[in-house]
C-alpha cells in the first residue's frame, strides 16, 4: 500500500517514512502544499498523512481539492494545531482523523491502519493462499507451518499478490504498492523480485506459484505442475 506524507519538518518526515516503511508501506514525502498536489495529480495513494501548517499554505486546501473532486482517499491530519475549532473545521471538510503533534509513531500507524480498514482495504491479520501463510502484522511468512525468510520488499510483493489471489494484478499496481517515488530502482527490479519469490515458493514446496500474464501483470494461484 502507498501512503503520501505531506510534512514540512524534514526530520519528522524522515522518521515517519522510516517507521511506516517497516509496516511495510511504500511512502512518498512532500514538503509543501504544491508538491503534495503535484504528487496527487500523478499518483494513486491509499491514504494521506497531512500537516496543516505548510510553508505555502494550509494543508486543508489539499483536502478541499480532493473532496471537491469526489476523491474519498482517507486523510489523517497530523498537525500542531490543537484547538477544538481547528479539529471541527477539518472534520467538517472531510478529514477522516486528527492527530496532534507531538504524536507517537505507533499511534500514527494504528490510526492509519484503522482508516484503511474503514475504507474497505484488507489490512492486517493473517493472509492465506494454499499452504502459504502471511502474517502482515508480524511481517512473517510460512509454508506448511515452516518459517520462510523474506526481505521486506518480497514480503510486500507476496502480500500484494495474496490479497488478490486467483486474480491478475497489473504491473503498475504492484509497482505502486512496492515503490515510492524516491526509491531508486532498476528497470528489471520487479522481475527480479518476482523471480526470487517464485523460486522461494518452489523450493519450499508451496502449493501456489506466481504466473506471468504477458502484457498485463502477475497472478498468484494454484501450481498446476505440483
Amino acid at each position: 500500500m502507498r501512503i503520501l506524507v505531506v510534512e514540512d519538518e524534514p526530520h519528522l518526515a524522515e522518521l515517519v517514512r522510516d517507521h511506516l516503511s517497516r509496516v511495510p508501506f511504500a511512502v512518498d514525502l512532500a514538503c509543501c502544499l504544491d508538491e503534495g498536489m503535484s504528487l496527487l495529480a500523478a499518483n494513486r495513494y491509499d491514504a494521506i498523512v497531512l500537516d496543516r501548517g505548510l510553508p505555502d499554505g494550509d494543508g486543508i486546501e489539499l483536502l478541499r481539492l480532493l473532496r471537491v473532486k469526489g476523491d474519498a482517499t482517507p486523510v489523517l491530519a497530523a498537525t500542531a494545531r490543537d484547538q477544538i475549532t481547528d479539529r471541527i473545521h477539518g472534520l467538517d471538510l472531510g478529514m477522516d482523523d486528527y492527530l496532534v503533534k507531538p504524536y507517537d509513531l505507533g499511534e500514527l500507524t494504528a490510526r492509519l491502519k484503522a482508516l484503511l480498514r474503514r475504507a474497505g482495504q484488507t489490512l492486517g491479520g493473517v493472509q492465506t493462499a494454499g499452504n502459504v501463510t502471511l502474517d502482515t502484522v508480524r511481517g512473517s511468512a510460512e509454508v506448511e507451518g515452516r518459517p520462510v525468510a523474506l526481505a521486506r520488499r518480497q514480503l510486500m510483493l507476496l502480500e500484494t499478490l495474496m490479497r488478490s489471489a486467483g486474480r491478475v494484478v497489473s504491473r503498475q499496481h504492484i509497482e505502486d504498492s512496492l515503490y515510492g517515488i524516491d526509491d531508486l530502482i532498476d528497470s528489471n527490479a520487479l522481475e527480479a523480485n518476482i523471480s526470487r519469490l517464485r523460486k522461494m515458493l518452489a523450493d519450499q514446496h508451496a502449493s501456489v506459484t506466481i504466473h506471468t500474464v504477458r502484457g498485463v501483470g502477475y497472478m498468484l494461484s494454484e501450481d498446476k505442475s505440483a
